[in-house]
């Protein structure tokens, strides 16, 4: 079995991004499984098109990506993905798109394809803070979720994929507003792994309701 995981690049002005720097801690093998780790841009369209071509590389069975969610305070598993860019700041290449659909062609919305009650629950044991999160925003975190579940419904429809919010870490939010919530890269990696080890296990996702009043 083969996971392929990601992060995104640093962007917005910082040096530094958790999403890649927790994916880089990563061992190179869980439960059997090879980890292909890559970095991906912080840019719409050309994210989807770094992971493709690593998708036609690789022919991971599993992939996830991972991005960074400034002021959350845990590790959460994104449930869906909507067809819409809209950026409140530019990406990296100074694109800034306003009400535009991912692919004219695609769903509203796409569901994950990976158990992500059980992976909460996985990390939720190892005493990290986690959750189901049912929006992934409408920047390029969701732009790469989305972008990766289309290519699975169209080309792959055996790969299973989702995406993982992560929180700042520690270094980021020293300038921050007090009481800004941060997590070390090793305890983010730690999580990625328990996430990665129920997303191999797991044949059904656990029958417990995560869902949210808010």
């Amino acid at each position: 079995m083969k996971v392929l995981i990601t992060g995104f690049d640093p962007f917005g002005g910082a040096t530094i991004n958790p999403a890649f720097e927790a994916v880089k801690l990563l061992p190179d093998t869980i439960q059997q499984a090879k980890i292909i780790k890559i970095e991906i841009p912080t840019v719409f369209q050309k994210d989807g098109e770094v992971l493709e071509n690593s998708i036609k590389q690789h022919n991971p069975d599993i992939v996830l990506c991972v991005g960074q969610a400034g002021g959350r305070s845990g590790v959460t598993i994104e449930k869906v993905a909507i067809n819409l860019m809209e950026a409140r700041i530019p990406d990296n290449e100074g694109q800034q798109p306003l009400n535009q659909q991912i692919y004219k062609d695609g769903k509203n919305a796409y569901f994950t394809t990976i158990p992500v009650k059980a992976m909460v629950n996985n990390i939720k044991a190892k005493k990290i803070p986690s959750s189901v999160s049912y929006t992934a925003g409408t920047f390029v975190c969701n732009d790469i979720m989305y972008r990766l579940l289309y290519l699975a419904e169209k080309e792959y429809p055996e790969m299973r994929g989702g995406f993982i919010h992560v929180p700042y870490l520690p270094e980021q939010v020293t300038e921050l507003p007090e009481g800004t919530p941060s997590m070390s890269a090793e305890l983010i990696s730690q999580a990625l792994e328990t996430a990665i080890e129920a997303a191999i296990n797991t044949v059904q996702d656990d029958d417990v309701a995560m869902g949210t009043i808010m």
